[in-house]
């Protein structure tokens, strides 16, 4: 008997799995991927479900690790210390327990109810020219193996495991523990500001190199964009949040049950979406804050959403943005949502978009209830020609015959995968397509 279909948050993917396991600790965790490699079903791993993708989706076993929550322990450092983190905890949660230990995260995203395993293994970012996506932060973990084994990894300790496990995608085993590096608790200045993308394109270069966390909403049908810097301070330095009035106007109100409206209408009514870009546009105003760190990385995302985000070299961001303007002026597309750009540096997680090039994102939206299949497939097909790759938790139809073209370690992750679990048993229909299962005789 299956259990009650499972749904991401934007609903666009569910499955029925076969149960629904919630373990307590990694000995729970050991037993149930045993049982399942005995009845030879899959195992699949949820956090908050908010991946666009079907990477979570499976008709097997799939573990929600809500329970498996909180810090279990700080080795300071120079610069911070290494937090180990139970791998169901939710971000947010985890936002607050380090800041009660004087701890930050380096970088976040904007939405913080995702896991942090759930994070880093789809390669959740954040912005920032000089700082890496959340898989750059891990330096170490402990992994459930498909044979049931409970193995602990990092740089020096079975490195190619570590390498491949901290952007695994699901696929290598199911983490148990993750091993961050933190540095001290910051506080971070905002300012928000309406301007013109003509503008920003100009000043891209030196806005990048001089601002600690830099992102900019572009609304299609218009040249207008809403930036965001955010910069560094030290922990000392005095708050001054937004208001709690203007909070919920600009916040609650204006971002969340306005927008929430108006997306419907224009469901109802594409014809009006230029228009409604335009208004929106020149409604956006400026606004300076200062707050906790995490509290300035996050924002509320209420109104549902589809999602494609693709990294492309920085360099390319211009002569993407012009193509997408002309797809979108020229197919007759009608976008409500902004495009949002962010930026993040090169790594060496070999998984990561990222991976051995400083990367700009682009992420195109749709809402839940409008079809966003023409307008995704454009958008990526000029990502595409830019070699652009393809966030692991959002939606695309890319496949491993053009994946590994973009993606230098991929025959190596991929080897690494066949090694711990030749049988698929952490695999699913979406890992068969982006990964495939021919490989290198050895691992590299």
């Amino acid at each position: 008997m299956t259990e009650p279909t499972w749904r991401n948050w934007a609903d666009s993917a569910h499955s029925n799995p076969h149960s629904t396991q919630l373990p307590a600790d990694v000995h729970d965790l050991t037993r149930l991927v045993t049982a399942a490699a005995n009845t030879g079903l899959q195992v699949k791993c949820v956090g908050a479900g908010h991946s666009f993708s079907p990477i979570a989706v499976t008709d097997g076993v799939l573990v929600d690790l809500r329970r498996m929550s909180g810090i279990e322990s700080v080795v300071p450092t120079a610069t911070g210390a290494h937090v180990t983190v139970l791998a169901g905890t939710p971000l947010h949660q985890l936002n607050e327990l380090l800041w009660a230990r004087g701890l930050s995260m380096q970088n976040l995203g904007d939405i913080d109810t995702q896991s942090v395993a759930g994070a880093i293994s789809t390669g959740t970012h954040g912005t920032g020219s000089a700082f890496s996506g959340l898989a750059g932060l891990v330096v170490g973990l402990q992994v459930v193996l498909a044979d049931g084994s409970v193995v602990d990894c990092s740089r020096d300790q079975g490195p190619d495991l570590f390498h491949a496990a901290r952007l695994g995608l699901g696929a290598i085993g199911i983490l148990s523990k993750i091993i961050l590096d933190c540095p001290h608790a910051f506080a971070m200045h905002a300012h928000e500001a309406p301007d013109t993308l003509d503008n920003v394109l100009r000043d891209l270069p030196h806005i990048c190199e001089t601002v600690d966390h830099f992102e900019f909403y572009w609304w299609p049908h218009t040249r207008r964009v809403l930036t965001k810097r955010n910069t560094r301070l030290p922990l000392d330095t005095p708050l001054k949040p937004v208001g709690k009035v203007t909070g919920y106007i600009s916040d609650e109100f204006l971002s969340n049950l306005v927008f929430e409206q108006t997306s419907r209408l224009c469901t109802r009514v594409p014809a009006i979406i230029p228009r409604m870009n335009w208004v929106a546009a020149r409604l956006l105003s400026e606004r300076e804050y200062t707050d906790r760190s995490y509290r300035v990385f996050v924002s509320s995302r209420r109104v549902r959403f589809r999602e494609m985000e693709y990294a492309i070299p920085v360099d390319a961001l211009p002569g993407v943005l012009a193509d997408l303007e002309k797809m979108i002026d020229t197919s007759g597309e009608l976008v409500s949502f902004p495009v949002e750009v962010r930026f993040a540096a090169a790594d060496d997680v070999w998984m990561s978009t990222a991976n051995g090039r400083d990367s700009a994102y682009i992420a195109v939206h749709k809402y839940w209830r409008q079809d966003y299949e023409a307008y995704f497939r454009a958008v990526e097909e000029i990502a595409v020609a830019a070699g652009g790759r393809p966030h692991w938790g959002k939606i695309h139809w890319r496949t491993a015959a053009d994946l590994r073209e973009v993606y230098p370690h991929f025959d190596a992750f991929s080897a690494i995968r066949e090694k711990h679990d030749p049988q698929h048993l952490f695999g699913n229909d979406y890992l068969a397509k982006v990964l495939d299962y021919r490989i290198p005789a050895e691992p590299v």
